[in-house]
């Protein structure tokens, strides 16, 4: 890996403090009444951990989320209590050279177990969904769509958090079984709206936001946005100015991965094989590209 960029940080452990929970990505530590989440340079592809990070990318994501949830509080109210060390308890201020950056300290809340993507764009399994049954999840949609149309009008299209494997595409009735009909209803208009200020500021930007997955947790029964928001990571982000209905658009996410990884003999089950320096840096730029563009921030 180039020396201008720091080693990835894949493995993170806080001597004195419990982990609470191993993402793919993050590391949760529980302080009690508020969370800890530290955004590792891992990064997965068809469910499985692969051995490279790429640098810098936690970084990337904690910053760009730390950024929409600044742009997103009239919306809704989310978990963010701070991204500034000075602001972390002094154990974990005792470890800032590890932690800034790529660290938030939040709310600590009941998470809903519904993962709330919203679509814009006929792409993905919603596209496969659609040649299928002309719908996706039980949402009806007009004949004639191509491949990665944008859609008349975003359609709020949840999933079930899986611990393990892929998540379960599930219909809002289910969601309504879950929560009830005026939260599962808050649930998805809220989704809506995030999506729908966001894919708008994105635009002016050069950038689609094709689809993107929000999560939710309760906090004295007030409703929360939590995790990531609006990453690579959590999102498809296309160039606007390559973008054409009917094939597949270059993405600023983690795209580049899987297609290098479709070209190897390899059956998708761990372990997965080593990435080339080459994909690791051009991996590493789409990331950053997408966090400056929308930001308008140089990242360092």
């Amino acid at each position: 890996m180039s020396s201008k960029f720091p080693p990835a940080v894949t493995a993170i452990d806080i001597p004195g403090i419990q982990k609470f929970k191993s993402g793919k990505v993050r590391e949760v530590y529980d302080l009690g009444k508020q969370l800890f989440l530290v955004a590792s340079d891992r990064i997965s592809a068809f469910d499985c951990i692969l051995p490279d990070g790429i640098p810098q990318k936690g970084t990337v994501l904690n910053q760009l989320s730390a950024w929409w949830f600044e742009q997103t509080g009239d919306i809704i109210r989310n978990h963010m209590i701070s991204i500034d060390p000075k602001d972390w308890p002094a154990p974990l201020q005792a470890h800032k050279e590890l932690l800034a950056g790529r660290s938030i300290l939040a709310h600590k809340t009941e998470a809903l177990t519904v993962e709330c993507v919203v679509r814009g764009y006929l792409i993905g399994s919603g596209w496969k969904e659609y040649q299928r049954d002309g719908a996706v999840s039980g949402i009806t949609l007009r004949p004639g769509y191509q491949m990665a149309d944008r859609l008349d009008t975003p359609i709020f299209t949840p999933a079930h958090k899986a611990e393990s494997g892929h998540d379960e595409n599930i219909s809002f009735e289910v969601v309504v079984e879950r929560y009830g009909q005026a939260m599962a209803e808050k649930i998805r208009d809220t989704s809506l709206a995030l999506y729908s200020f966001a894919a708008e500021y994105a635009l002016t930007k050069g950038i689609i936001i094709a689809d993107t997955k929000f999560e939710f947790g309760l906090l004295d029964g007030e409703l929360m946005l939590i995790d990531e928001a609006l990453t690579p990571d959590s999102s498809r982000f296309w160039p606007a100015d390559t973008y054409t209905p009917g094939q597949s658009p270059f993405s600023f996410d983690k795209q580049y991965v899987r297609d290098y990884l479709e070209t190897l003999d390899w059956d998708k089950t761990p372990p997965a094989p080593p990435l080339p320096d080459e994909v690791v840096a051009q991996t590493r730029a789409k990331y950053v590209q997408a966090y400056e563009l929308l930001t308008g921030r140089t990242f360092a």
